[in-house]
């Protein structure tokens, strides 16, 4: 596979010519519409610092970067995770009936499990128990498609090694009536089991059988917890945890929302999967998307963007976006193990409109850092009140305007006056529901992969996540073994 630092392809230097004669433009008001559509989605770059010389420049640097071959290989199952020696086939799993056979069944003991849980009649409460990836993913499905949870059962989640998240999923619930959902492909992150250890314990003598159900690849340790082995979920090897939603991780979304809702998401995403596949790179949305990413961080110097969710039900974006991006493609040495001699991914953060707009969008409209944003705007209404859903996208759209076009009225005093020229893009979905979220997640997913092709690195390893962990359990050897060295009073 073409591993040619991007620095070192021909297209890097007029890139960078572009990127000055753009500094000496300004976005325009009256600037023809332009809009991509893909698989469902609608992506409106008018507001964005580009135009079709910078982006057939940005496509031939993906030809360079034969981000074509990477991305067969990637679908196709093929090793792309080179550090850990393993494909990274997210895809396969929301494959429908083209998947592999352990997906199929997979999904198959999942659908039985989730309807026998249901049949049961005796839980109450269901409390799924994860972190990052494990969490992250499943978390946001459920909060974006809270409006379809079947009666009947409660869902919480808690990650933190902080006691104080799982106390309060646990506020008011029964032991004989609460199912704990375990995800870790490994049974041993630390956090995941020193809250499925205290769970164990505050169900007391009421049997682990009957209350736990686990998804991990190690079984041998979740059958020694004393989960049942009809309660085991397996999740392949080759399924990174920020890539895992689809998989028997997305367990408590299926019992939350039922197997119809829960393929739907799968037949989103897949749709997204065949657009990514097979639509030209300059019409391909997850493609330019990454593609925006380089163009900003490595020719404008940008080092954060902004997602903005003008949808309350897309709150938690923000949060998976964080990993999904930052975990993906937060690195300094690139596939030959040489140090980069560029920036990689920016910071990503955000927060939901109007909520937003009243705290940081100051910042936006009038700092003095240059913050790509992105609008995510949900077309049709979710609330109670359609005229308060005009308003808010009237807002997403004002907020766009503003900050490309600004006001400079001399009129105005200086304080008053914003600069505008500041870019934004706005991706639009009809309305939200499963399908529609799987198309949205899918298209993220392989916006990470693009923009991490292009920098030369592997997007799905992270080595940085080790470290930490590692020393957290040395100093908490350490502590342990001087508190039971200390001597009695």
């Amino acid at each position: 596979m073409n591993t040619l630092a991007p620095a070192d392809c021909p297209s890097w230097s007029a890139l960078a010519a572009h990127a000055a004669r753009w500094r000496e433009r300004r976005l325009q008001p009256d600037a023809a519409p332009w809009r991509l559509h893909g698989a469902g989605l609608e992506l409106d770059l008018s507001r964005h610092w580009i135009d079709p010389e910078a982006l057939a420049a940005l496509v031939r640097l993906a030809h360079e970067r034969d981000l074509s071959g990477w991305r067969d290989a990637l679908l196709a199952g093929r090793t792309v995770n080179s550090t850990e020696r393993r494909p990274a086939w997210h895809s396969a799993l929301r494959a429908g009936e083209a998947a592999p056979g352990e997906v199929r069944h997979t999904l198959a003991r999942m659908a039985s499990l989730a309807a026998s849980i249901r049949a049961g009649g005796t839980i109450r409460r269901v409390i799924h128990l994860g972190i990052g990836g494990s969490d992250l993913g499943p978390r946001l499905a459920l909060d974006a498609l809270a409006g379809l949870i079947e009666p009947g059962i409660a869902f919480d989640f808690a990650s933190n090694a902080d006691p104080l998240e799982l106390d309060r999923a646990l506020a008011g619930a029964r032991p004989g009536e609460t199912l704990f959902v375990v995800v870790s492909k490994t049974f041993t992150t630390a956090e995941t089991m020193a809250n499925a250890c205290a769970a164990k314990a505050w169900l007391g003598a009421l049997p682990v059988a009957h209350h736990f159900v686990a998804v991990t690849s190690n079984t041998a340790a979740a059958l020694e917890f004393g989960i049942a082995e009809e309660r085991l979920l397996a999740m392949p090897d080759w399924v990174g945890g920020r890539f895992s939603v689809w998989s028997a991780a997305g367990f408590t979304v299926m019992l939350a929302l039922g197997e119809a809702a829960f393929r739907e998401l799968l037949a989103g995403a897949h749709q997204m999967d065949r657009h990514f596949a097979t639509a030209p790179l300059e019409e391909n949305l997850p493609v330019v998307l990454g593609l925006l990413d380089v163009w900003y961080t490595n020719f404008h110097g940008a080092e954060t963007r902004v997602v903005l969710p003008y949808a309350h039900a897309l709150r938690l974006l923000p949060s998976w976006l964080q990993q999904l991006e930052m975990e993906s493609n937060g690195k300094s040495v690139d596939r030959e193990g040489r140090a980069v001699g560029y920036a990689t991914t920016p910071v990503v953060w955000g927060g939901t409109g109007t909520v937003s707009q009243h705290s940081f969008h100051q910042h936006l409209h009038q700092g003095t850092y240059l913050v790509p944003a992105e609008f995510v705007i949900v077309r049709a209404p979710m609330g109670s009140d359609p005229e308060r859903h005009a308003m808010l996208l009237a807002n997403a759209e004002a907020q766009a305007d503003a900050l490309a076009f600004g006001t400079r009225d001399a009129a105005l005093p200086a304080h008053r006056r914003h600069s505008g020229n500041r870019p934004s893009g706005t991706i639009a979905l009809e309305r939200l529901d499963p399908h529609h979220l799987g198309r949205l997640l899918a298209m993220y997913e392989h916006r990470a992969f693009t923009a991490g092709t292009i920098w030369n690195v592997n997007s799905f390893d992270q080595w940085g996540v080790e470290l930490g962990k590692q020393l957290a359990r040395d100093i908490l050897s350490r502590r342990t073994q001087a508190w039971t060295r200390k001597p009695s009073i």
